[in-house]
């Protein structure tokens, strides 16, 4: 926890400058605490809190010049106290994930929270705790808890999403559709499921697989063609 007689440093970083001026007028607005930096990129966000090592971090999720996850990863291997909060647009569980899994602390849902719910996740950041939206924590707690299933259970997972049978499924991977089973059932006993359809069910629940896209339907023309 950062001592209390040392004012918060805190670098914000959104590609607007706009958020960015909002942002730091709340924090300035409070006591003991202080913005030490802003940008409005990945590649400089990276390098600006590798320079100043503030004590907390407000990054947007979208920013030019870089991937989330993968930047949250670089500058908490070359600063492992780095404190990160996540500001996003949405509650995408695959995005929470990957980045609470890269490192961030925290994660707050911009068009869901004021300010009293962005200085709850600093401060709760601050004392060494992961603080999630509360929209999105349920999820995420299911999906860190998820079963872990190995590249090859994934695959026919997703092959099983897609509607193939399992001699389909064998065949795409050069395997027998014996070999396919001892893989299914593998996945139904780390899933806690009996059937396909409720394994299909489990893994997309925990992240594990993508429901494909909803197939558009036929317009009104196309029906009166055809």
């Amino acid at each position: 926890m950062v001592k209390a007689h040392h004012p918060v440093r805190i670098v914000i970083a959104d590609d607007y400058s706009v958020v960015r001026e909002g942002l730091i007028a709340i924090i300035q607005s409070r006591s003991g605490m202080t913005v030490s930096g802003q940008c409005g990129t990945w590649p400089i966000a990276v390098k600006q809190v590798l320079h100043l090592r503030p004590d907390i971090v407000l990054s947007d999720l979208h920013m030019p010049g870089g991937d989330a996850p993968a930047s949250i990863a670089t500058i908490r291997t070359k600063f492992s106290e780095a404190r990160i909060i996540v500001l996003a647009d949405s509650d995408t569980d695959e995005e929470v994930y990957q980045c609470i899994r890269a490192g961030a602390r925290g994660y707050v849902l911009k068009a869901q929270s004021d300010r009293e719910n962005l200085f709850q996740c600093i401060d709760s950041v601050l004392m060494g705790h992961v603080w999630i939206h509360p929209s999105a924590a349920t999820r995420l707690a299911e999906r860190m808890n998820a079963p872990v299933l190995t590249k090859r259970e994934k695959e026919i997972i997703q092959m099983m999403v897609a509607g193939r049978s399992n001699k389909e499924i064998g065949n795409s991977l050069n395997v027998t559709e014996g070999t396919v089973k001892v893989h299914l059932n593998h996945v139904f006993a780390k899933l806690g499921v009996s059937s396909r359809v409720a394994a299909l069910a489990a893994a997309v629940q925990h992240g594990l697989a993508t429901l494909p896209p909803p197939v558009p339907l036929a317009s009104n023309r196309n029906k009166r063609a055809g």
